[in-house]
């Protein structure tokens, strides 16, 4: 559950304990509990900060062709231009747009609604706005929110704002995202407030969570591993924060250290294990498809990105640099390999379909999936489930030897089939309509249960009561 930096302030913010100092003797008995745990953490966390001048974290706009788009152009002259794009590849590998917009004519001004266990959590604006925004915070505020996740009038922030990995992220990589958000469009606009319970809905509680789940400090490479390994364990770790939807939490909502990059859930999606194990992982995909996916959303045989990953290709991993989507796929070849308990790949099932010669000419009784499939489906992915299109970039991708379809729950293609696929890169336009506005839940389960059992995992399935739970998720 986490917070970004411009929230609302607490009813009594804290002030920001001075590192390395305890403070328990000089407070009131009631406040000893509280001082106690500040004192552990400082005493305990890292504090060592790392030189900003690694190569690893050098120049990530080097060379890179910007792509111009019209919600992150600069609205005045800047004085560094190098600083500013740099700035917005870093904001982009970091996926700063897709938390912090709600309404695409606002873009960076907050409002969307993250759903945690503990309650609904609102993105803040991260505008240069004076009043709403981050407009009047310094540097110091900024660097102190992404590497603390304290905010500008000391409050704890939430750990949906995933301070927890950007406190690897360098001071001159922090910086050069400060710089660029100066550069946005000011908007006027307060995102609602948030809906926690309580307690949960007291922020100074956050250093508890801290304590058990937050390590603070900037990435420091290691010496026996390659340029490029660093510099994807930078990536990942840090600025990508891919653990974030990668990683199971534990019953507080941090991270499972054990069980880093296995998969979670995400409001109802499945972020897949991307640990290299070669069932439950992708250590069966070669190096080109993780590529590929990453830049496009679409490795042929093996996935098409959807929900909250189809946004992340097309808000952050299309404009990543060559070198740093090989250095990513370096990094994640290395993590341990993690097993879910598959006994086979989820690219690995499926067999064409003949069902549309049986159904012709015959009644429509009651919900049938099969003739929910030809009905609704096989003008694209055709009705045997092979697709259209081959592996052109704006082909109709095939059913068969499709992770999605042959994932061990059927979560994922259900939510894909309510609300469709809209993914944009320089690669091509995808668009798959939802179907959630005229097909029941009834019928939305039959039609996933007909397609996975037909070209993916015949055992996950789906309740028309679990489509109708799908559809309240956020």
């Amino acid at each position: 559950m986490l917070n970004h930096p411009s929230r609302a302030q607490p009813d009594h913010p804290l002030p920001h304990a001075p590192r390395r100092r305890f403070g328990g003797a000089a407070l009131a008995a009631a406040f000893s509990v509280f001082s106690l745990a500040i004192a552990l953490h400082e005493a305990h966390g890292p504090h060592a900060q790392q030189s900003d001048e690694l190569p690893i974290t050098q120049a990530y706009a080097d060379d890179v062709e910007q792509t111009p788009d019209d919600t992150a152009m600069p609205t005045s002259p800047v004085a560094n231009g190098d600083l500013i794009r740099r700035g917005q590849y870093l904001a982009r590998a970091a996926d700063c747009a897709a938390c912090h917009t709600a309404d695409k004519s606002r873009p960076f001004a907050g409002g969307l609604p993250i759903s945690t266990p503990f309650g609904t959590i609102v993105t803040p604006n991260i505008t240069p706005d004076p009043e709403t925004g981050i407009g009047r915070w310094t540097d110091a505020d900024f660097m102190r929110a992404m590497h603390e996740g304290i905010g500008k009038s000391g409050e704890r922030l939430y750990p949906a704002f995933p301070y927890t990995a950007y406190t690897r992220v360098t001071e001159q990589d922090v910086l050069a995202i400060r710089a660029y958000l100066n550069t946005l469009q000011p908007i006027h606009f307060t995102p609602p407030a948030n809906s926690l319970k309580f307690p949960f809905n007291q922020r100074w509680l956050m250093v508890f969570w801290n304590l058990f789940n937050f390590t603070e400090g900037r990435f420091v490479p290691d010496p026996q591993k390659s340029a490029e390994w660093n510099r994807g364990a930078y990536l990942v770790e840090g600025l990508a924060h891919c653990e974030a939807c990668h990683t199971p939490r534990n019953f507080m909502q941090g991270l499972q250290s054990g069980a880093r990059l296995s998969g979670a859930v995400q409001a109802g999606w499945h972020a897949f294990n991307i640990t290299p194990d070669k069932l439950s992982g992708v250590g069966a995909w070669s190096d080109a498809e993780l590529r590929a996916y990453l830049a496009t959303g679409a490795a042929p045989g093996r996935a098409n990105a959807a929900g909250p990953m189809g946004e992340v290709v097309a808000n952050s991993t299309q404009y990543l640099t060559p070198v740093d989507l090989r250095s990513i796929v370096v990094y994640l070849r290395s993590v341990p390999p993690v097993n879910g308990g598959d006994t086979r790949g989820r690219h690995d099932w499926g067999t064409p379909a003949d069902d549309v010669t049986g159904l012709r000419g015959t009644a429509v009784k009651g919900v049938n999936g099969a003739q929910l499939f030809v009905a609704n489906c096989a003008s694209c992915h055709n009705w045997s489930g092979q697709g259209v299109g081959a592996s052109a970039p704006g082909a109709y991708p095939s059913l068969i030897h499709n992770s999605t379809v042959g994932a061990s729950d059927a979560n994922n293609l259900a939510l894909v089939i309510l609300r469709g696929v809209n993914r944009t890169t320089a690669h091509a336009d995808v668009m798959m309509p939802a179907f959630g506005g005229h097909l029941d839940d009834e019928q939305i389960a039959a039609l996933t249960n007909y397609v996975t059992k037909q070209f993916g995992n015949p055992q996950a399935t789906i309740s028309a009561g679990q489509v109708a739970k799908l559809r309240t998720l956020q």
